[in-house]
């Protein structure tokens, strides 16, 4: 019996296939880690590409209807694609600055976000408004929730705020 204990003490046969047994769990759990944080920056820059395209396309306009508004927010959507657009919410909103610098809601829409009250009061980053003009903020809050749910087993918020000056006029008006 001692000499066959010996014989396995020195066989090497094998011993690649119990390194592999130990280390592919390991393996496989970082893979499909990457994976999945892979998908969540992706929606990440999404969400960022929506909020920047909502932005962007009211502040090309000089007068904007709701119709106009739904609009782009079904384009924002469909940039969102192929990840769920469930959790997606969107807000337009139009500041003004008087002849004093103080900032209120010239208008204001929302899909999933609730609009702004038009004459309240929001804060706006200094420098990026001056008195006597306008500026058109675009948010998107997106909950990013992973199928496979091993790494983040739950929801991620993103959240995306960009500020855009009109480009054709010194105002988007919005018409009903």
């Amino acid at each position: 019996m001692t000499g066959f204990l010996k014989r396995l003490g020195r066989d090497r046969r094998g011993v690649s296939a119990v390194e592999f047994a130990l280390i592919a769990p390991a393996m496989i759990a970082f893979y499909f880690g990457l994976a999945e944080i892979t998908q969540a920056l992706l929606a990440e820059r999404r969400t960022g590409h929506a909020a920047s395209a909502i932005g962007d396309l009211v502040a090309q306009s000089s007068s904007i209807t709701n119709t106009e508004v739904t609009d782009i927010f079904q384009i924002a959507t469909t940039i969102m694609q192929p990840y769920p657009t469930n959790t997606l919410k969107m807000r337009v909103t139009s500041v003004k600055a008087n002849a004093s610098g103080v900032t209120t809601v010239a208008w204001s829409n929302g899909s999933g976000l609730t609009p702004y009250s038009t004459g309240a009061a929001l804060t706006v980053p200094a420098g990026v408004i001056a008195a006597n003009q306008s500026v058109i903020v675009s948010e998107v809050a997106y909950d990013y929730d992973s199928p496979v749910d091993f790494f983040m087993p739950n929801a991620v918020t993103f959240n995306r705020k960009f500020y855009l000056r009109p480009r054709k006029s010194d105002e988007v008006t919005r018409t009903n």
